[in-house]
C-alpha cells in the first residue's frame, strides 16, 4: 500500500501537475502550428519557389544482381523529406519564439529587491571569535 500512497503522492504535486498541462497545451498547440506551417506557409513558400515539392526527393540505391538481372535490395533515402522537416522545424521554433517574446511582453516584470545589507566579513568573525576566547 506504501508504493500506491508514494505515487499518489508524486502524481499530486504541483509540478507535475504543471508539466501534464503543459504537455497538452504544447501537444495542441503543435497541431496549430503545424496546420500553419502546411496550410498556410507552405502554399506561399511553393509559389515563390516555383511549387517545388521538396517531400519528393528522394535516392534509390540498389545492390545490382551478379547475373545482371533484377536487382538483390534496395533502399531509399527520402532526403526531400528531411530537408521539409527541417524547414517545418525552423518555422515552428521561430513561431514559439514570437509567442515566447510576446508573453514575455504581456508579464508584468517583478520589481527587484533591494540587495541584503552585507554582513560582517570573514576577519571580523574570526577576530570576534579570538576576543570571545580570551575572555574565558
Amino acid at each position: 500500500m506504501g508504493f500506491i500512497k508514494e505515487f499518489k503522492e508524486f502524481a499530486m504535486k504541483g509540478n507535475v501537475m504543471d508539466m501534464a498541462v503543459g504537455v497538452i497545451i504544447g501537444g495542441a498547440f503543435g497541431k496549430i502550428v503545424t496546420s500553419l506551417v502546411d496550410d498556410v506557409l507552405m502554399p506561399f513558400i511553393g509559389m515563390l519557389t516555383g511549387g517545388i515539392d521538396l517531400s519528393g526527393l528522394e535516392y534509390k540505391m540498389m545492390i545490382p544482381s551478379p547475373d545482371g538481372g533484377e536487382p538483390l535490395a534496395g533502399a531509399v533515402l527520402k532526403y526531400g523529406a528531411f530537408i521539409q522537416n527541417i524547414i517545418d522545424f525552423l518555422i515552428i521554433a521561430f513561431c514559439i519564439f514570437l509567442m515566447v517574446k510576446a508573453m514575455n511582453k504581456l508579464t508584468p516584470k517583478k520589481e527587484e529587491e533591494p540587495a541584503a545589507p552585507a554582513g560582517p566579513t570573514q576577519e571580523e568573525l574570526l577576530t570576534e571569535i579570538r576576543d570571545l576566547l580570551k575572555k574565558k
